[in-house]
């Protein structure tokens, strides 16, 4: 294999896997960063089977796991308390499944400083503004309109807003409210469960704990409220008390938790696109993690899909080959994976996130009581573990061992022994 000089635009958590993995077999690695402090956006997220993987490779599983919640069950009803949403990780009957459930700045100070610990550069303050091919391979040109060196190799990392992709009108129509709060410990949740609760489709609020940040540190979770992009000013004007009363109609236990929300400056509006650039691959480039494909968060799918983005382009240049024709087999082993999921993602969203209620009827009548007949309990876990498409045997990786990451103390104490509904 030979040594590259490799450019990873972005410190997201595609950015950094590949350049630990990268870094590891022997290549240059410099990361740019638009920001002066690398720093992570959004609030939690789900680390599912595929992605843990990955960590457990990286040797950050254990860590991820202590700093997270072991999730169990992914539990939500209507507005006429049913359940509509059931996925339970035990009925793939692999001993310890879990998800974790983490915020998202936990699994970045994991990646980011392992990136420092190998002594990996990261040239921070450089915004990319587009790159251009040279006789060596790449050069980068930032909005200061400085340029960097060629870079035998450019790995786009930076997201649905890439500028090394053309722009494109893939906004879906919905986005959420969200923001971190302290854990209610002696509240009406459960703290190995994910938990929705629906108005149709129309109206979503949900609450996923995330473990703690800092060592010593308050338990936490992440709670969101889906809205429409359309809604958000008009949010913004009503006022915050008009919208915990309708929060409090759709799921009264949320009272003790929406008093630690004081201030609408709390909640960050987050806005998703769904779409696939069909060119992952350009000279001496490679686009992965979302700048490559994005979805709605229903799938919980998005760090997991960059981790295995990441794995799937340092195996491929581990081969023989030109380097394009490695490149190329990157997205090879990912695309099959890739293309399920998005559809997979568009198909199931309108059944959460619609204004129209005859997706939501449908989901209710027909979809959730079908779901429970076998061998349904056992394809929602497996959807939802994203393991669906046998991702880990196409790129060679191993299931987690869960029965030790499950002996771990994390930060909700105690497992919870019971899954009754709260």
């Amino acid at each position: 294999m030979d040594r590259l000089d490799i450019a990873i635009a972005g410190c997201g958590v595609a950015g950094l896997a590949s350049a630990l993995l990268l870094h590891r077999q022997g290549h240059e690695v410099t990361l740019y960063e638009r920001f002066p402090e690398p720093q992570p956006i959004g609030s939690g997220l789900m680390i599912q089977p595929t992605g843990l993987a990955v960590l457990a490779h990286l040797g950050l599983a254990q860590a991820a796991v202590a700093k997270g919640s072991q999730i169990e069950r992914l539990h939500g009803l209507n507005q006429l308390g049913e359940a509509v949403l059931e996925a339970d990780y035990r009925h793939l009957e692999i001993a310890g499944l879990f998800g974790l459930g983490i915020h998202r700045g936990s699994l970045f100070e994991l990646l980011y400083q392992a990136v420092i610990d190998a002594g990996i550069e990261v040239r921070t303050s450089h915004e990319i503004a587009r790159s251009e091919s040279c006789a060596k391979g790449r050069r980068l040109h930032f909005t200061d309109h400085a340029a960097s060196i060629e870079h035998q190799l450019l790995v786009d990392c930076l997201g649905v807003g890439s500028p090394l992709v053309p722009a494109g009108d893939s906004y879906l129509p919905f986005g959420a409210l969200w923001c971190t709060l302290e854990w209610p410990e002696d509240g009406p949740f459960n703290a190995s469960l994910l938990e929705q609760r629906y108005e149709h489709a129309g109206k979503m609020v949900g609450v996923l704990p995330t473990g703690r940040r800092t060592e010593g540190g308050p338990r936490e979770f992440s709670f969101f409220w889906s809205l429409q992009q359309a809604a958000y000013a008009p949010w913004q004007e009503q006022g915050l008390e008009r919208w915990k009363d309708e929060v409090f109609a759709l799921w009264p236990e949320c009272a003790g938790i929406l008093e630690q929300i004081a201030a609408p400056e709390q909640l960050t509006f987050a806005c998703y696109a769904h779409r696939s650039w069909h060119s992952p691959v350009e000279q001496d480039l490679i686009h992965i993690g979302d700048a490559w494909h994005s979805a709605s968060p229903q799938l919980g799918q998005g760090a997991n899909m960059a981790l295995l983005d990441a794995w799937a382009l340092a195996s491929a240049l581990a081969g023989e080959g030109e380097l394009q024709q490695r490149l190329h087999r990157a997205i090879a082993l990912r695309r099959g994976h890739v293309r399920l999921y998005q559809w997979l993602t568009a198909a199931f969203t309108p059944l959460y996130q619609s204004q129209v209620k005859l997706p939501a009827v449908l989901r209710d009548v027909l979809l959730a009581p079908l779901s429970r007949i076998p061998p349904g309990p056992a394809a929602k876990a497996m959807l939802v573990a994203g393991l669906a498409g046998s991702p880990l045997s196409k790129l060679q990786l191993d299931m987690p061992d869960y029965e030790a990451l499950a002996a771990i103390p994390s930060s909700i104490a105690t497992r919870a022994s019971s899954l009754a509904q709260s």
